[in-house]
């Protein structure tokens, strides 16, 4: 089973960036789709975006859309959210997470990396 661990977050102003990354270990990273996830106070967790294994199709949520870039390094077992122009709703606990090609559910969870953007 693979274990993944997020890492970059911290505090930001409105209209910064941040890096997140998301390591795995355990398995193959390339044999899986990653997908980075977040939750904020009082709400349901929500899928931003997703990478398939040879990281050419991506999915995006309409909020990031043009804002958020996925990427992967599989050769590091590596998977990174760039994340620009932030606002203070992007606050939240952001998760990695991975599912098999052509199967529904994610899973792996991490523990999180909180964001948090001032206004």
């Amino acid at each position: 089973q693979v274990q993944l661990v997020e890492s970059g977050g911290g505090l930001v102003q409105a209209g910064g960036s941040l890096r997140l990354s998301c390591v795995a270990s355990g398995r193959t990273l390339g044999d899986y789709v990653v997908g980075w996830f977040r939750q904020a106070p009082e709400k349901e967790r929500e899928r931003l975006a997703d990478v398939d294994s040879s990281a050419t199709t991506t999915y995006y949520e309409d909020s990031v859309v043009g804002r958020f870039t996925i990427s992967r390094d599989n050769a590091k077992s590596t998977v990174y959210l760039q994340m620009n122009s932030l606002k203070p709703e992007d606050t939240a606990v952001y998760y990695c997470a991975v599912r098999r090609p052509f199967y529904r559910d994610y899973n792996g969870w991490g523990k999180g990396t909180l964001v948090t953007v001032s206004s």
